[in-house]
C-alpha cells in the first residue's frame, strides 16, 4: 500500500513532472509558465500604451530592460533574504547564481521591474507614470499564470485540510529535481493528507486584482502612477493572508514570515501614493515623424504612387512624446493636428515656468519662417515638450 492510497477521493491532483527533457536540454515547466505570464503581460501593457498615444511596439523596448532587471531583482531578494542557503554553514556561494534551481522573490522582480522599465521610459521619451499604469493589470496577469509553475513543482502549499479541493502533494525526487520519487511498483508517492492549495489562491486572486484594476481604472481614469498603486495594494492584501497559510520553511521576524512583514509595508506605501497623488491622467502626442498623419490617397490613380505600396517602410519612432489631456488627445486623432501649446502644459508641477514655455514664447516672437525646414521641426518639437519624461519621472 502506497501513501497514495490514504488520500480522500475528492482531491486536487498534482503533476508528478514538472521537467522534461528535449535531448540535452531540460524543459522545465515553471519557465514555461513564466515566459506565458511575460508574453500575456506585453500583450496587455501594450494595448494600454497604444490607447494612451505611445507607438506600437514600445512594450518591446521596455521588456528588454525590464524582464532580465525584474530576474535580477527576483533573484537578489531571494538571496539576501535566505542568505544561509548560499553563505551559511555547508552553503556554496555559487549556488546563488543557479536561478534554474528555483528561488525567487516577488518584491525583488517588482522593484527590479520598475527600475528597468524606469530607464526604458527615460529613453523613449515616456513618462514613467504612463509605464506604470499601462503595467497595473498586466502583471497581476502573469503572476496569476506563474503560479501555476507551482503546481507543477509541487510547492507553495499550506497546511493540512479536509477542504474537497484539497491538494495531493508529491514527495519529490532531491536527487532528480523535477520528478516525484515512485515506489516498488514505479508509482508516484504522495505526501499523507490533503493541503491547502496556497499558490491557487493566489492565482485567483491576482485575476481579481486584474478585474479590480481594469474597472476602477475604466471608471475613475487614474494617471500618475495610481493605477500601479492600486494593483499593489490589491496585491499586497492577498498575499498578507495567503502567506499566513503557507508552511514552506521561511525567515521570520518576531515570529511572523517575513514576507507577511514586506506586504503590509508595501501596502502601505501603495496606499498613502494613492491617496496623496493626484492628477488627470495623461495622454501623449508622438512628436517627429511618427506624429506625422498620411491622408488618404485621392480617387485619381495617376497621384498614387505604387512604388511605396510595393516597398513599404517600417514607421519611424518618435523623436519624444508630448503630454496632452484626454480632450486634446481625442483631437488630435479625429484632426491629426497638434493641440497648441499653453502655459500649463509648459509648467512642472512645482508652478515654475519650464524652460520649455520660455522656448514657446521665444518661437511665438520670431516672425520670419526657419531657413531649415529641419530646423523648424526641431524648434517646433522643442516648444511643445520634446521629452516630458524628464518631469514626470
Amino acid at each position: 500500500m502506497t501513501l497514495a492510497s490514504l488520500s480522500p477521493q475528492a482531491a486536487l491532483p498534482s503533476p508528478s513532472t514538472a521537467v522534461w527533457q528535449l535531448g540535452p536540454v531540460p524543459i522545465r515547466a515553471y519557465a514555461l509558465c513564466i515566459i506565458a505570464g511575460i508574453v500575456l503581460a506585453c500583450w496587455v501593457t501594450e494595448r494600454r500604451l497604444r490607447q494612451r498615444g505611445v507607438a506600437p511596439g514600445a512594450v518591446l523596448d521596455i521588456a528588454v530592460w525590464a524582464v532580465p532587471a525584474g530576474i535580477i531583482g527576483a533573484r537578489i531578494y531571494h538571496v539576501v533574504t535566505s542568505p544561509e542557503k548560499y553563505f551559511g554553514a555547508g552553503g556554496d556561494p555559487m549556488k546563488a547564481f543557479a536561478i534554474w534551481e528555483g528561488g525567487l522573490g516577488i518584491w525583488g522582480a517588482v522593484a527590479g521591474g520598475a527600475l528597468g522599465a524606469w530607464i526604458a521610459a527615460r529613453q523613449l521619451g515616456i513618462p514613467f507614470g504612463v509605464v506604470a499604469d499601462a503595467l497595473a493589470p498586466g502583471l497581476p496577469l502573469a503572476q496569476a499564470v506563474g503560479r501555476i509553475g507551482n503546481w507543477f513543482n509541487n510547492e507553495l502549499f499550506g497546511g493540512r485540510t479536509t477542504l474537497p479541493w484539497g491538494l495531493e502533494i508529491h514527495r519529490m525526487d532531491p536527487d532528480n529535481p523535477g520528478h516525484a520519487l515512485r515506489d516498488d511498483a514505479g508509482q508516484p508517492i504522495l505526501e499523507p493528507g490533503l493541503y491547502q492549495p496556497t499558490f491557487l489562491y493566489e492565482a485567483l486572486w491576482n485575476l481579481g486584482v486584474v478585474a479590480l484594476v481594469l474597472i476602477l481604472d475604466r471608471r475613475l481614469k487614474l494617471g500618475r502612477g495610481r493605477a500601479f498603486a492600486l494593483y499593489v495594494m490589491g496585491y499586497t492584501a492577498g498575499r498578507f493572508w495567503i502567506e499566513l497559510m503557507r508552511t514552506d520553511e521561511a525567515n521570520q521576524i518576531l515570529g511572523v514570515r517575513l514576507n507577511v512583514w514586506t506586504a503590509a509595508l508595501v501596502f502601505l506605501g501603495a496606499l498613502i501614493y494613492f491617496v496623496r497623488v493626484r492628477g488627470p491622467r495623461d495622454y501623449l502626442i508622438p512628436l517627429g515623424p511618427a506624429a506625422t498623419t498620411t491622408p488618404p490617397p485621392a480617387s485619381d490613380l495617376s497621384q498614387v504612387d505604387l512604388s511605396e505600396r510595393e516597398t513599404p517602410s517600417r514607421a519611424a519612432a518618435p523623436e519624444g512624446y508630448r503630454v496632452v489631456s484626454e480632450e486634446q488627445y481625442a483631437t488630435w486623432q479625429d484632426t491629426g493636428v497638434v493641440p497648441p501649446t499653453t502655459d500649463d502644459d509648459s509648467r512642472p508641477d512645482d508652478g515654475e515656468p519650464s524652460d520649455d514655455a520660455a522656448a514657446t514664447d521665444l518661437a511665438s516672437s520670431d516672425d520670419e519662417p526657419a531657413d531649415d525646414p529641419s530646423a523648424a521641426r526641431t524648434d517646433r518639437a522643442d516648444a511643445t515638450g520634446a521629452r516630458p519624461a524628464d518631469r514626470d519621472s
